[in-house]
């Protein structure tokens, strides 16, 4: 019997959700994984939920044939920062809700941020978010549990019972720790544990009631701003308290030139100091808040121009390590108050390889290799969990785009349960088509995709 030989682009396709066991064999893609400095167009098998074989060695037949010619065939992507809203606001997005769009957005795995109700902070809550992502068996889910009891900068969460239970970093994500003392504490602990100590760099005493950059347009606007320097603050506090302490230290969701900086000297002079940044604050200023509309609206909030330019360009020479949506679902309700009293955040998983693509992909930023690297490969080595590669033996957990796709961005169509996006009918390029993990399909493009 002929294996079933499945073409891009698909005609129907098996749709969202679909699963098909056995062996698969990947062919005639471009192969693109850094940790083995591959890129180049090779055949990729699949067997018992490993990767089976590349190149040559790779068989000619298996149950199911794709033919990946024309796509970037990957390691696959991994989210570090995305927020899963379970417990306490399921109306915004579940477990199942977030890691269905995460699928869709070529990610195999995510790492859920502890600002839940009630929060992450103790071995339980660690064990339930692992319990409902097995239940959804959409991407892997690795929780990231509170620094602090409920995330409040004071006393110590159960750190080592959480590291037991599964957490993969800690972090108290949203809430700084404000005070040095229990920062400092925090770090030291974690440092036994060799956990990444990720920190939301804000320090609240510098436009804590603000909603969006401190500079003209807030001015004109007559909104109360938050200035760079409650970022840069933050962080340069925290990289000399994680020199003393010894932690590995993670600058979240970067934003501002002096950060980029700030992180720069740090590895230049040894320190285990890393970032990450999101695709809006590669491609949108603070002037886009002049249309109130509360899409708009993050924290940390977007920049000038020239922020713009320095995260681009710490992407560029590697300051920056990893490519992060920060996907942040609301309801449509709360973001419909006006823009000082809307919450701070927007939906990011579906939208965040076009968005990298446009960002860093098309204006020749960066390559292929380098992508891959910063969307999978390096948040895999930070977190310490399997992926980030296609070598024989691994995990399949592979990624499928197709980088010359032009679509619509249309929030009607998401899996995401919010529809909170700025980016919403713009035309872009490169699309997901296909998301493996454990040797399965989690999600295929269709005609319905």
């Amino acid at each position: 019997m002929m294996p079933a030989v499945r073409r891009w682009p698909p005609g129907r396709g098996l749709g969202f959700g679909s699963i098909m066991n056995g062996t698969i064999l990947i062919r005639g893609g471009r192969v693109v994984d850094p940790s083995q400095e591959i890129d180049e167009v090779l055949d990729v098998a699949i067997k018992d939920g490993r990767i089976a074989a590349l190149g040559r060695s790779a068989p000619r037949s298996a149950e199911e044939v794709f033919d990946a010619g024309g796509l970037i065939v990957a390691p696959g992507f991994i989210d570090m920062h995305v927020h899963l809203r379970e417990p306490g606001h399921e109306a915004n997005e579940t477990i199942e809700s977030g890691t269905a769009a995460a699928a869709a957005g070529g990610f195999t795995a995510v790492a859920c941020m502890p600002n839940t109700v009630p929060p992450l902070d103790n071995d339980s809550a660690i064990e339930f978010v692992l319990r409902q992502a097995a239940r959804a068996a959409h991407t892997r889910v690795y929780p990231i549990g509170a620094l602090t009891e409920k995330r409040e900068g004071r006393e110590l969460a159960e750190i080592g019972l959480m590291v037991r239970a599964g957490a993969v970093a800690f972090s108290d994500d949203g809430d700084g720790i404000q005070d040095a003392g229990v920062c400092l504490r925090a770090m030291k602990y974690l440092s036994m544990f060799d956990r990444l100590f990720i920190q939301h760099c804000q320090d609240r005493t510098l436009g804590g009631g603000g909603c969006m950059n401190a500079g003209p347009t807030a001015t004109r606007l007559g909104l109360p701003g938050m200035p760079a320097a409650s970022e840069v603050l933050m962080a340069q506090r925290d990289i000399a308290l994680a020199k003393q302490a010894g932690v590995r230290y993670h600058v979240a969701h970067v934003s501002c030139a002096e950060t980029v900086e700030l992180v720069r000297q740090a590895k230049r002079a040894g320190q285990r100091v890393t970032a990450e940044v999101t695709p809006h604050h590669l491609l949108l200023t603070d002037e886009a808040c002049a249309t109130f509309d509360t899409n708009y609206k993050m924290n940390p909030p977007l920049r000038s121009r020239a922020d713009v330019e320095a995260c681009v360009a710490g992407v560029r020479d590697g300051t920056i390590d990893c490519l992060a949506s920060d996907h942040a679902p609301h309801g449509k309700e709360a973001k419909e108050y006006e823009f000082q009293e809307a919450p701070f955040g927007i939906i990011g998983l579906e939208t965040a390889v076009a968005l990298y693509i446009r960002a860093l992909i098309l204006p020749r930023v960066i390559d292929w290799p380098q992508l891959v690297r910063a969307a999978s490969t390096r948040p895999a080595e930070l977190l310490g969990v399997p992926g980030g590669s296609l070598a024989v033996g691994r995990p399949a957990d592979v990624t499928l785009i197709d980088p010359a796709a032009e679509w619509t961005i249309d929030v009607e169509r998401m899996r995401s349960k919010s529809r909170n996006c700025p980016f919403d009918g713009e035309r872009v390029q490169g699309r997901v088509v296909g998301t493996i993990v454990d040797g399965q399909w989690r999600y295929r493009l269709s005609d319905h995709g």
